[in-house]
């Protein structure tokens, strides 16, 4: 019987962190839109990311592997150890 005088006011305690911790997240803006990241995920991304980061001592228009890009020429796509290399071919 006693322990209830301490699990009673520690319940409260916990329910008012908890309606506190609610009142945040709907003041802060957290459940203003509840359909747009699911529709997010959806979305095909149109732009591809640039593969190409030259080091710095080269410039932009002096490819890093342009030696192995001779050799590759030479060979079928499918002996070709990066596919991504063939493609502007």
């Amino acid at each position: 019987m006693n322990i209830l005088y301490l699990l009673i006011p520690l319940g409260l305690v916990l329910l008012g962190i908890a309606v506190w911790a609610f009142m945040w997240a709907v003041r802060s803006g957290q459940f203003d839109d509840l359909e747009g990241p699911a529709h997010r995920i959806l979305m095909d991304d149109d732009e591809q990311p640039s593969r190409n980061i030259a080091p710095d001592n080269q410039s932009e228009s002096e490819p890093a592997n342009a030696s192995s890009r001779e050799t590759h020429s030479e060979q079928s796509p499918s002996e070709s150890d990066n596919p991504l290399q063939d493609k502007d071919k």
